[in-house]
């Protein structure tokens, strides 16, 4: 059903608390990074650690689409919010105890992980029920903007704090955001009366239903397959950038690097919540999806931080692009009483391609390094320039398939 009315005031409240969430997280995120890759020195132990912290989000994300049909959207992305903050506790008792180890630092993430896995499809099928659909191209650009925060202002953020701190300070700051952020949804949920759901199906029938949405429409099944084939190879990129840069330079040059290379994302974020875009979807998306492999390769072509910095700020320049692309083509193509879950299986499907990466990028980076007798940083580059090669391949296939060129028109 068409939306009426425009909530975009309640979308920018909630859309506020998101990115305070986001550069939270970033800070976490970046201070296990340097923290795990400064104890073992190497690319699988990091890899490990990202894939736990991202497979619960993965394997949950379906019943958590299916839930945000059936219950308030916002009450799931309170608790979701508030209760993954758990996780980041445990880790942070166990570093005032002394050294956190490994496997405390991944049972810490995967806590946390769990409860985040209720936000994502609740968050965006919110979007839906707030705005109309001539704010979704420019909603989405926002989006990409508060999802870049943990790039763009983390980094360079956590580089400081850790020049005159250390990973704790990042892990208390952390969880206080989770309290700004659940205050935010539920200052939204107040001023949105919740419609009565109508859906009493099964659990395990909505969960048919929400499959259904998506293999019954050809072209975004296709769509999302080939997004997860694109997942795995920017992935690479994701987790192998890190020990890429340690390996020859600091934790502070690492955040200012990160921080610039995601000034690419904020440039066209800002770019895309204005403007928007207005035609063209599947041919902007190939195209964007191909330069970013094309910046791929020259980001782990030599050891010089200011070339790597330049590929890495026009690989994310690429990146809300495409997001923006494969928003609109699956958002138009979805019913309004499916969003919850079709966006659920669409982050489960489109993801898969994210677990191979963090769980053999960071293996082949150390094989190649010990095999070739390099560093770390060497290895992952190698990694890094094949994926880039395969992504642009996979751009130029994308925009060959018919029923993904057809999911534009019947959008329109």
């Amino acid at each position: 059903m068409e939306n009426q009315k425009s909530n975009f005031s309640k979308f920018m409240l909630l859309w506020t608390g998101e990115l305070i969430s986001a550069i939270g997280g970033g800070l976490t995120s970046f201070g296990l990074s340097v923290y795990v890759f400064q104890k073992t020195g190497s690319a699988a132990s990091m890899g490990l650690v990202t894939l736990l912290a991202f497979l619960p989000t993965l394997l949950l994300s379906v019943p958590a689409g299916v839930l945000a049909d059936k219950y308030d959207r916002r009450v799931l992305m309170m608790i979701g919010d508030g209760f993954s903050a758990l996780g980041i506790i445990y880790i942070l008792i166990c570093m005032l105890r002394g050294e956190a180890a490994l496997y405390q630092i991944c049972i810490g993430v995967f806590i946390s992980s769990v409860f985040s896995a209720l936000l994502e499809p609740s968050y965006r099928a919110t979007v839906t029920d707030l705005l109309t659909k001539e704010e979704y191209s420019k909603a989405s650009g926002l989006v990409s903007i508060a999802g870049s925060a943990r790039y763009l202002i983390s980094p360079i953020l956590a580089g400081i704090l850790l020049a005159v701190s250390d990973i704790k300070l990042l892990f208390v700051i952390d969880i206080s955001t989770f309290l700004l952020t659940v205050i935010s949804t539920a200052v939204v949920k107040k001023g949105i009366a919740v419609e009565k759901i109508e859906n009493k199906a099964a659990f395990g029938e909505s969960l048919k239903q929400g499959f259904r949405a998506i293999m019954d429409r050809k072209g975004v099944f296709l769509l999302i397959m080939v997004s997860s084939v694109m997942t795995c190879f920017m992935g690479a990129l994701q987790i192998l950038s890190e020990p890429l840069i340690l390996d020859f330079a600091d934790s502070t040059t690492l955040g200012i690097a990160q921080t610039v290379c995601a000034c690419g994302m904020l440039v066209s974020g800002l770019f895309l919540g204005i403007k928007g875009i207005k035609q063209g979807y599947v041919k902007v998306l190939s195209i964007s999806l191909f330069f970013a492999g094309v910046t791929m390769v020259g980001f782990g072509m030599v050891e010089n931080i200011y070339v790597i910095c330049l590929f890495g700020f026009l690989f994310f320049a690429m990146l809300p692009f495409a997001n923006n692309c494969l928003d609109y083509l699956v958002r138009t193509n979805i019913p309004d009483e499916l969003q919850g879950r079709a966006w659920g299986v669409i982050g489960f499907l489109s993801q898969i391609g994210y677990v191979i990466a963090y769980g053999m990028a960071g293996v082949a980076a150390d094989g190649i390094a010990w095999k070739l007798q390099v560093g770390v940083g060497r290895g992952a580059a190698g990694v890094v320039m094949a994926a880039g090669i395969l992504l642009s391949l996979t751009a130029v296939f994308l925009y060959m398939v018919k029923n993904i060129r057809a999911l534009e028109r019947k959008s329109s």
